[in-house]
């Protein structure tokens, strides 16, 4: 792929660790509705994509979650519970990024949420002293800050628009399979993070790190 310029990277399971059945588990103990009938990696209640989108406030995500999982848990536990999917930010990941900087354009592009940027940037600053992910790219890109959301081709669009880009010099990483078909739309070369596998150990296989 040597003419790759440009990689855009998602967050959750990429860069950052992430198990989404944590937060399963936690939402579970506080309740008897099974909180994967209305949210899981692939398919979930709107009410979650809304918050994504920024379209709703953290305030109003929590009383719909109240109301569909039928709990009256205060915010700071549904908080801790939806939270409990973010793990840590391995240092050997920041270091790629920052190895790769001086050679392609780098962007980062996650569906996610205030509540979840809140936790992740406390975890971040505790890890690498970074208050936020804007050292490590040119550009970060959040679905809450955009009004849209992955696998959207529009979103896509939005960054290739924005930042001049060209579809067939640019690479996307994302663990999500229809993440990956959604950029493929638009002409991206997209690639999927098999879980329990390195970026880094992908970008080697793709000749864009030595």
């Amino acid at each position: 792929m040597k003419q790759i310029k440009n990689i855009i990277f998602d967050l959750g399971g990429v860069i950052i660790n992430l198990d989404i059945h944590k937060t399963i588990y936690k939402f579970n103990k506080l309740t008897e509705t099974p909180f994967e009938s209305v949210y899981s990696q692939i398919q979930q209640n709107q009410i979650f994509d809304l918050f994504d989108k920024g379209m709703i406030t953290e305030s109003d995500f929590f009383l719909e979650i109240k109301k569909l999982i039928k709990t009256n848990n205060n915010n700071q536990e549904l908080i801790a519970a939806w939270n409990a999917m973010l793990l840590d930010f391995p240092l050997e990941r920041l270091s790629l990024l920052e190895t790769l900087k001086p050679k392609y354009r780098l962007f980062l592009l996650s569906n996610t949420n205030e509540t979840h940027i809140n936790a992740f940037e406390a975890d971040l600053f505790k890890t690498s002293g970074s208050k936020n992910l804007e050292p490590y790219f040119e550009k970060v890109y959040y679905s809450c800050r955009m009004g849209m959301r992955k696998p959207d081709q529009i979103i896509f669009e939005e960054v290739l628009k924005e930042n001049k880009l060209i579809a067939q010099e640019t690479l996307f990483i994302d663990d999500t399979q229809q993440h990956v078909d959604g950029a493929c739309k638009t002409g991206i070369h997209g690639r999927l993070l098999h879980k329990n596998k390195e970026v880094k150990s992908l970008l080697l296989e793709l000749g864009l790190l030595q």
